[in-house]
């Protein structure tokens, strides 16, 4: 029974982390054209900024790469990423806020 209950717990563990990760690769532009690693990267570069001007200065920087990385690949984007902050934050659900002040979106 023990046993059972561990592999059911796994398995939805196992889930939640990939649909998670699903979604973190939905918010971040071109990710379709980017590695697992340079995703991480990005992230992490995200996360490390201390402000919004220096998180506004990373993203545009992503933009223009993968711009150039999709025009280089005989590939196209949208010419502006998907509108921020849409998502499932914080507070988020029936009545909730999403992303508050101080949260970062990607």
């Amino acid at each position: 029974m023990k046993t059972r209950l561990l592999a059911v717990g796994g398995l939805a563990l196992g889930l939640l982390l990939a649909s998670g990760l699903a979604v973190s690769e939905e918010q971040i532009y071109g990710s379709q054209l980017m590695t697992a690693q340079e995703r991480s990267e990005y992230h992490n570069k995200m996360r490390a900024a201390r402000t919004q001007a220096e998180r506004d200065k990373l993203r545009q920087e992503h933009h223009d790469a993968m711009q150039a990385r999709a025009k280089a690949q005989g590939k196209s984007l949208p010419a502006e990423p998907p509108p921020r902050g849409g998502g499932m934050g914080p507070g988020a659900g029936p009545g909730g806020g999403g992303m508050g002040p101080g949260q970062r979106g990607y």
